[in-house]
């Protein structure tokens, strides 16, 4: 059972503060991106974050995903995961709690991962980018059987994420989300470095 929301906020910020998270310097030709597992509050004030499914278009099209995308050059981490934030489901003014581990993908890109809350917002998509927005309540992060682990086709374990009744989503998404749950939320420490990616999430 979670806490109320303010509780909730200094108990996910305390945890992310002890924990010593891992930056990873962009191997030669990956690019930088960052991510925002945001928590917003509905109108009953309960805690839930938000994800995306990219629009039939562009990278990764029609996938899960967090808000986020590439960094500008010189842009810092933070600052760019808080303008893709405002740029894909127009949710601005958060605050944030802290960062995850830097997730070096197999499509070329070091993702690193803001923790932010942002209150009673309602989040927006953006047309162009963006297919559809879905609320996860956090209380599903803590459900029997997320994470569920299933075997590929060549024997290694992946990892899924069952965050809804349509909603199963994997790495890269789906390890910075695990993370999530088991750092901020349970105040574990958890890595998730090498974790598997399926072979459709490598475009």
């Amino acid at each position: 059972m979670l806490p109320p929301i303010g509780e909730l906020r200094e108990h996910v910020t305390a945890n992310l503060a002890a924990f010593e998270r891992r930056a990873v310097p962009p191997p030669e030709g990956h690019r930088r991106a960052a991510v925002t597992v945001c928590v917003l509050e509905d109108g009953a004030g309960l805690p839930y974050t938000v994800v995306i499914r990219r629009a039939p278009r562009g990278r990764n099209p029609g996938q899960w995903a967090l808000p986020g995308g590439r960094l500008d050059d010189g842009e810092e981490a933070v600052a760019g995961a808080l303008r893709e934030l405002a740029e894909e489901i127009a949710v601005t003014g958060v605050a944030v709690a802290g960062l995850l581990d830097d997730f070096v993908t197999d499509s070329g890109f070091v993702i690193t991962p803001v923790v932010a809350f942002g209150g009673r917002q309602e989040p927006r998509g953006d047309a162009f980018e963006v297919a559809s927005v879905h609320r996860v309540p956090l209380e599903r992060f803590l459900s029997p059987g997320v994470p569920r682990w299933a075997a590929d086709p060549a024997g290694k374990l992946l990892l899924q994420m069952p965050l809804g009744p349509s909603i199963v989503i994997h790495a890269p998404t789906g390890a910075i989300l695990w993370q999530f749950a088991e750092v901020a939320l349970r105040g574990r420490e958890v890595r998730v470095a090498g974790v598997t990616q399926p072979i459709w999430t490598r475009r």
